[in-house]
């Protein structure tokens, strides 16, 4: 008989961080409509369908197909003390073979940010990326105005790499962004770019 996978679960000293469950939806609708003015000049624009069940669902679903396929790490973030749930951190476009790589995004809703959960978070997820899943590179990318998310990916350990023009589409527009990366043992200098 095969032995069931464990389930991913990342713990920190103040965060637990987990795959969606169908049950979280009532939180994560309530933390993004509230978070909605804070959230949009950052991300894609949201599909009509963007807050339903449904939507929700798939997004669970998703989640577990590319946990389970080694394609992604998509999490929950909550709160130890209260199970409040934060925010939410993926770790997408994981690429094996010369590659031994992955593509950082993470959101925090707007009562929870500037308060060091998300720094937390992403320590604890490159972490677990660079020790069990044996990657070399985390890669991140945000628009050159969000001062807030670029001073916490430096404060993090990513490094400033480049520009990308056109890069991805953000609140309805083709948008420039900013790249970062960590590397598994970087011994690169601070880069004072950003």
């Amino acid at each position: 008989m095969l032995a069931r996978r464990r389930k991913l679960r990342l713990d920190t000293e103040r965060l637990v961080l987990r795959p969606p469950q169908h049950g979280d939806f009532t939180n994560w609708v309530t933390l993004r409509v509230e978070s909605r003015g804070y959230l949009t000049p950052w991300e894609p624009s949201w599909a009509p369908d963007h807050l339903t069940r449904r939507a929700f669902t798939n997004r669970v679903y998703w989640a577990n197909r590319s946990i389970a396929g080694g394609t992604a790490i998509p999490l929950f973030i909550f709160r130890r003390e209260d199970e409040q749930l934060l925010g939410a951190i993926t770790l997408d476009n994981i690429r094996r073979g010369p590659a031994q790589s992955g593509v950082l995004g993470y959101w925090t809703g707007q009562p929870y940010a500037r308060q060091g959960y998300m720094r937390e978070t992403i320590a604890a997820l490159v972490h677990h990326a660079f020790e069990r899943l044996d990657l070399s590179r985390i890669e991140a990318a945000c628009l050159p105005e969000n001062v807030a998310s670029r001073g916490l990916l430096e404060r993090s350990g990513f490094k400033y790499e480049g520009v990308a023009q056109s890069y991805l589409q953000i609140n309805g527009r083709w948008r420039t962004h900013v790249l970062y990366a960590a590397l598994r043992g970087d011994r690169r200098g601070k880069t004072q770019v950003g």
